[in-house]
């Protein structure tokens, strides 16, 4: 008879475990660069900069959130001068969203201390070990998008 496997080795309590480490490790890094930014606004803004005018749809698609959840975001970001947000001259019911030059200002500033904690965040595993665990977890989203 097989022994059962423990939770603590499924990969759903491992993937909820590593979320847990990124989250944290990225909230003392914003705060140690003296910023209040959480990974889902980064990411916005990140995607925002490369996709200057995308909606607030087109958004939720790229940083694979839901719609309401982005219309929070975009709010919060707005309210902090990160973000400007226009009627789209093509579909009236949609918002362009754009960095403002302090949104592209804090990008740049964060991007390679973002890029910096990202192998920080996996660190028991050595350099080949880390670009397999980013293949697969590409690959195991399987045309999830995100």
């Amino acid at each position: 008879m097989t022994k059962p496997i423990s939770s603590r080795a499924m990969p759903g309590h491992l993937i909820r475990r590593l979320h847990q480490i990124s989250t944290q490790l990225f909230a003392q890094r914003m705060a140690e660069a003296g910023h209040d930014l959480t990974p889902v606004q980064f990411a916005a803004l990140d995607a925002i900069g490369r996709h200057p005018g995308i909606d607030q749809a087109g958004l939720a698609d790229q940083i694979a959130k839901d719609r309401a959840t982005i219309g929070a975001v975009v709010d919060r970001l707005e309210r902090k001068g990160l973000v400007t947000r226009i009627v789209s001259a093509r579909d009236k019911r949609a918002r362009e969203l754009t960095l403002s030059e302090e949104g592209q200002a804090m990008v740049a500033a964060l991007m390679p201390v973002v890029a910096g904690l990202q192998r920080d965040i996996l660190p028991g595993l050595d350099e080949d070990e880390y670009r397999q665990f980013v293949a697969l977890a590409e690959k195991a989203q399987g045309g999830r998008g995100g």
